[in-house]
């Protein structure tokens, strides 16, 4: 049961990139937390805070699908290192406008901007790098691995920063970031460099047209990204937990509630061994998101905040199973010249489907009250992936043994490694 450390162990390339990862993940929840926070004492206002998240969003979308291409096109190394030095640049700004007697308000949302645009134009590229550091059998346990890095600072990072920024104010948030951006770099340019496939096409609007045309054709991953889709809009509940703590008469466990769903998602990634036993990894796709609706069904309906606060930690185990095997599949079918281009797709439908739920639970809750938008959104949830499963055949029957795909890729990959040795000898 516990984590197969397999990644970690084979691969120097990994190590550095996930400990990079956990790095700079701890840093971005301090700016994460400070920003918000920033903008409130500016402007007193929460529509002003609101409107980071407007800012993101096109950043987001245009720069993920570019992003793609980029990566199947540039040395993955220089793309994920030079967009973390810009990272770091965009931290240094906040750091030098917080230390001015009147920072600007403007400078904030740009520099949310365009830190959206590096993070969507890093992320394909790290997705793309991870199935050439780790060997085919361990993509189960690297995504695995790679998950836990993240929920260990989607549990911790905000904690740490709240008292950051209560204690030791802004500046020292910002400061302690962009150190983390210059740890990571460095770590970064300790990666073996990572050109493009040979048969990888420069960026342009044709190449992201022709990612997305093979997405299409396989109805497996199509079924993959529809169904992440599907859970983040109707069924995250984010946006009304601090009414829903209201309603329960439990303030106080506003900050439980917000860390229940990665804590969940922490107790998977720590018990993930068996991932790498299981093979047909579409069915369990459907099932955990599935079991990720339900689960928020039964948070909207549970009248005690103990129940609501299990329920929401369940619905993260599940989420969580979910993502690993969702990874899997990309990592192990989907060919290295095309790899940059379906990470910019996913992005969208991971970034993207949270945004608008938060949109459906609020406009919901308004309409029909705040349990009602969280119980109804998680059935909404659950009837969509069942319908998704009915439509999409392939990913339901979808085995990395006997796939095409998972095939011709494993054996591209052995060979490959075989002329590696050979040269090497």
């Amino acid at each position: 049961m516990l984590p197969d450390l397999g990644p970690w162990r084979e691969s120097a390339d990994f190590r550095r990139m996930w400990v990079a990862g956990l790095i700079t993940n701890f840093g971005s929840f301090l700016t994460f937390v400070a920003l918000p926070v920033q903008i409130k004492d500016l402007t007193g206002s929460a529509a002003a805070v609101g409107a980071i998240g407007a800012v993101q969003l096109v950043p987001l979308v245009v720069f993920g699908l570019y992003g793609g291409a980029f990566a199947d096109a540039w040395d993955k190394r220089k793309l994920i290192v030079w967009t973390e030095a810009g990272q770091g640049v965009l931290c240094a700004v906040l750091l030098l406008n917080v230390l001015l007697p009147s920072p600007a308000v403007w400078a904030l949302y740009v520099v949310a901007a365009l830190s959206s645009a590096l993070s969507s134009v890093q992320r394909p590229a790290l997705d793309a790098l991870t199935p050439r550091i780790v060997r085919h059998e361990l993509l189960p346990a690297a995504a695995a691995l790679n998950s836990l890095r993240w929920q260990v600072g989607a549990v911790a990072g905000p904690a740490l920063a709240g008292l950051v920024v209560a204690f030791a104010g802004l500046a020292w948030a910002y400061a302690i970031d962009l150190a983390t951006f210059a740890v990571s770099v460095v770590l970064g340019l300790g990666l073996r460099p990572s050109p493009a496939s040979h048969a990888a096409k420069k960026p342009s609007w044709a190449a992201i047209a022709e990612g997305a045309r093979y997405a299409w054709s396989r109805k497996e991953l199509l079924g993959t990204y529809a169904i992440d889709l599907a859970a983040m809009c109707l069924a995250m509940p984010l946006a009304v937990l601090p009414f829903l703590a209201d309603e329960l008469g439990a303030e106080w466990s506003l900050g439980l509630m917000y860390a229940a769903i990665p804590a969940g998602s922490l107790l998977v990634s720590l018990t993930s061994g068996w991932t790498s036993r299981v093979h047909r990894h579409g069915r369990l796709v459907v099932l955990a998101a599935a079991g990720w609706g339900l689960a928020i069904v039964a948070a909207g309906v549970a009248g005690n905040v103990w129940l609501v606060l299990l329920c929401l930690t369940v619905g993260g185990a599940f989420d969580m199973v979910s993502g690993i095997f969702r990874s899997a599949m990309w990592n192990q079918t989907i060919p290295d010249e095309l790899r940059g281009r379906l990470a910019g797709i996913e992005l969208l439908s991971y970034a993207v489907g949270p945004r608008l739920g938060q949109v459906r639970v609020g406009g919901m809750a308004a309409w029909l009250g705040v349990r009602t938008s969280v119980w109804s959104g998680g059935l909404l949830c659950a009837g969509a992936v069942a319908l998704l499963a009915l439509c999409l055949p392939k990913l339901m029957s979808y085995d990395v043994r006997t796939n095409e795909h998972a095939v011709r890729l494993r054996e591209q990959r052995t060979a490959a490694a075989g002329s590696a040795s050979t040269a090497t000898a």
